[in-house]
C-alpha cells in the first residue's frame, strides 16, 4: 500500500497528463476540421508539446516560440520548423526579436494559405512588438513592478495589451485575409481568450487600466478598436477544470473520497494556505482539490521561492502537528518563481523536520525563501517542462 504522499503525487501527475499539450491537440485534430491547415504557429510554455500533437506529414511550415530550455533538439533540427527560445517571466531582448520573427513569418506565407495558432500560457512575455515610444528597458521596469506588487494576471495583461502592437487582437494587422484558427490551453481565470497571451487574436471592448503610478498610466495612453473576421474560429482544448477532474478520477481510483473545491485560489498565498488547511480539517478522510494562481508580495532581499512553494510552507506551518495531514501545491507548467522546482509537498511533520535540521520555517517564510527550506528538507517537486500550463493545483488530505 502506497503512502498518502505517493498517492497525492500520482494524483498530480494524472492532472498533468489530462491537459498535456500533445494529447489535447492530437485529440482535437482527429475531428478532421483542420485537415486543410499546413502552417502552424505555436507560442507559449506548452508550444512544443502542442505542436507535437500535429502529424509531421501535415506540417508544411511552422514557427515555434517557447521559453529557454523548452525546445528539444528534435524540433530545433527540423528544417520545416523555425524555433525561437525566448524570455519569461520578464521580457528581454529575445522577446522583442521573437515578436519581429512572428511578423516576418506571416509576411513570408502565401496570402491564400491558412494558419493554425497553438497558444498556451507564457505567450505574453515570450513575444512582443512594442508601441512607438516604448523600449525594452521601460517594458522590463513596468513588468517588474507589476510582478513585485502582486497584480493579478488579468490586470497585468490589460497593461500589456496597451503597450503592444500585437496584443489585444493587434496581430490581425499582419494576418491579411487568410483563414485563421486557434487552439488554446488556458492559464487564466474563467478561461478568457483575451487574457491568455494578452489576446494576440482577441480584442476586448473594455481595456480599462488597473490603478498604476502616474508615470505608467499616462504613458500607456488609450486603446484602439480592432475588428476580427467572421471566419475566425477558436477552441479551448485544455483548462484548469480538466486537470482538477482528472485528479479527482485518480483519487477515486485510489480509494479516496473526493471534493473538488469551486473556489479559485487567487489571494495572498499564505492566507490561501491557511484556508486550505482549515478546509482539510473540516473534511477529514477526503481529498480536497483546488486550483488557481495565488500572489506573494516580496520583502526586500527576498530569498528563492515561488507562489506554490510559499503556499506549501505556509500550509506546513498551519498544519504543524496535525498528524496525517498532507498538502501539495505545484504549478502545472513545471516551474515556480525563479527556481527549478514547480512546487512542494508537505505534511504535519514538515516543520518539525526543519527544526531537527536547525531550520525555522517561519523565518524562511518571512524572507520568501521557501525553496531553500524545502531543498534541505527534500520536499520539492521537480518535473521539468510539463508540456502544459493550466495554472496551479493544490491537493490535500487529512486522514484519521
Amino acid at each position: 500500500m502506497k503512502s498518502p504522499r505517493e498517492d497525492i503525487l500520482a494524483m498530480f501527475q494524472a492532472g498533468l497528463d489530462a491537459v498535456s499539450g500533445t494529447t489535447v491537440v492530437e485529440n482535437e485534430l482527429t475531428t478532421k476540421k483542420y485537415d486543410d491547415y499546413s502552417h502552424f504557429i505555436a507560442i507559449g510554455k506548452a508550444a512544443e508539446a502542442m505542436l507535437s500533437g500535429v502529424s509531421e506529414n501535415q506540417i508544411k511550415s511552422a514557427l515555434l516560440i517557447s521559453k529557454h530550455g523548452h525546445i528539444s533538439e528534435q524540433f530545433s533540427k527540423n528544417n520545416k520548423i523555425k524555433c525561437i527560445e525566448s524570455d519569461h517571466p520578464v521580457p528581454k531582448s529575445a522577446s522583442i526579436e521573437a515578436g519581429y520573427s512572428l511578423i516576418q513569418y506571416l509576411k513570408n506565407l502565401p496570402d491564400d494559405e491558412s494558419v493554425l495558432f497553438l497558444i498556451s500560457g507564457g505567450t505574453s512575455a515570450l513575444v512582443e512588438v512594442l508601441q512607438n515610444g516604448w523600449d525594452l528597458k521601460q517594458l522590463q521596469a513596468l513588468t517588474d513592478y507589476l510582478l513585485a506588487n502582486a497584480y493579478s494576471i488579468d490586470k497585468i495583461n490589460t497593461v500589456r495589451r496597451r503597450l503592444s502592437k500585437i496584443k489585444g487582437g493587434g496581430l490581425w494587422s499582419y494576418l491579411g485575409n487568410r483563414e485563421v484558427s486557434c487552439l488554446m490551453i488556458s492559464d487564466v481565470p474563467d478561461d478568457d481568450p483575451a487574457v491568455i497571451g494578452s489576446g494576440l487574436l482577441f480584442p476586448v471592448e473594455d481595456n480599462t487600466l488597473p490603478e498604476l503610478p502616474t508615470e505608467w498610466s499616462e504613458k500607456l495612453g488609450g486603446s484602439t478598436q480592432i475588428s476580427v473576421p467572421d471566419s475566425f474560429s477558436w477552441k479551448m482544448v485544455a483548462c484548469l477544470e480538466d486537470a482538477k477532474k482528472a485528479v479527482a478520477v485518480k483519487a477515486h481510483s485510489l480509494g479516496y473520497q473526493v471534493k473538488i473545491m469551486t473556489d479559485f485560489l487567487q489571494g495572498d498565498a499564505s492566507d490561501e494556505a491557511k484556508n486550505c488547511v482549515k478546509t482539510l480539517e473540516e473534511n477529514k478522510n477526503t481529498v480536497c482539490i483546488w486550483g488557481g494562481e495565488t500572489t506573494v508580495i516580496l520583502p526586500k532581499n527576498a530569498g528563492k521561492g515561488g507562489r506554490n512553494q510559499h503556499l506549501a510552507l505556509s500550509a506546513a506551518i498551519a498544519m504543524d502537528g496535525c498528524g496525517n495531514a498532507h498538502l501539495l501545491a505545484a504549478g502545472t507548467d513545471g516551474s515556480d518563481g525563479m527556481t527549478m522546482a514547480t512546487g512542494a509537498i508537505v505534511d504535519g511533520l514538515t516543520v518539525q523536520q526543519g527544526k531537527q535540521l536547525n531550520l525555522n520555517a517561519v523565518d524562511y517564510l518571512v524572507h520568501a525563501d521557501s525553496n531553500s527550506f524545502f531543498k534541505v528538507t527534500d520536499n520539492l517537486i521537480t518535473t521539468g517542462a510539463t508540456g502544459t500550463n493550466v495554472m496551479d493545483l493544490v491537493i490535500g488530505t487529512y486522514n484519521q
